[in-house]
């Protein structure tokens, strides 16, 4: 018994030093530019490099999704320390529905169906990136999806360890990878094969 819990502690830490090793460590800037630009709420910077990237015409409009009930872009932004933009208004949508990852994959996959989006750049931690991609594309299985994932300065990429509280963020993110990856083989859904990601369609690699 004490061999087979050893065994599984030995498989679940290799599988979590894989699992930091392999997040992304940049973003993808070169790009083209998607449809859409997809925002997940719940980290720093998330909000603020959303704007950037629509500024720069990566994306015709920016959706945020999981946006408490009752905020508007106003107040959201002031939350951030910032204003909102006269630009911005006409481009960007909030979705009030979303409570978590999942939450956010299927409340985006009903407005890009709204639409009619083929490709859309998400933005959210890169910590959190495994697991968006994951849901996002067991959502949408035939979108384009580009990862851009932000570096938020209270969890250092490179020396994540130093830091009791991001080795538990980054314990409790790996420990979700995995339940929300099992879920999906329960489901007998096909798995992600594209991370560490290529920026392609899901569905390119599914015929």
């Amino acid at each position: 018994m004490s061999l087979a819990v050893g065994g599984l502690l030995l498989a679940w830490l290799a599988g979590f030093f894989w699992f930091v090793a392999k997040s992304p460590r940049t973003a993808d800037d070169a790009a083209a530019a998607s449809d859409a630009i997809v925002v997940l709420t719940g980290g720093s910077g998330r909000l603020e490099e959303g704007l950037k990237l629509l500024r720069e015409g990566k994306g015709r409009t920016l959706f945020v999704s999981g946006v408490a009930p009752g905020v508007g872009l106003d107040e959201l932004l002031r939350s951030a320390g910032k204003s909102a933009p006269a630009w911005a208004i006409c481009c960007v949508v909030l979705g009030h529905e979303a409570r978590n990852t999942h939450g956010n994959a299927q409340e985006t996959a009903r407005w890009i169906k709204s639409e009619g989006y083929r490709s859309l750049r998400l933005v959210t931690a890169w910590y959190h990136m495994p697991r968006s991609l994951l849901e996002f594309e067991r959502a949408m299985p035939r979108m384009t999806i580009v990862p851009h994932p932000v570096f938020p300065a209270e969890l250092d990429r490179c020396f994540w360890w130093k830091s009791e509280r991001g080795t538990v963020l980054l314990a409790g993110e790996y420990s979700k990878y995995l339940l929300t990856l099992g879920e999906a083989l329960l489901l007998r859904e096909e798995p992600v094969r594209s991370w560490p990601h290529s920026g392609r369609a899901s569905g390119e690699e599914r015929r």
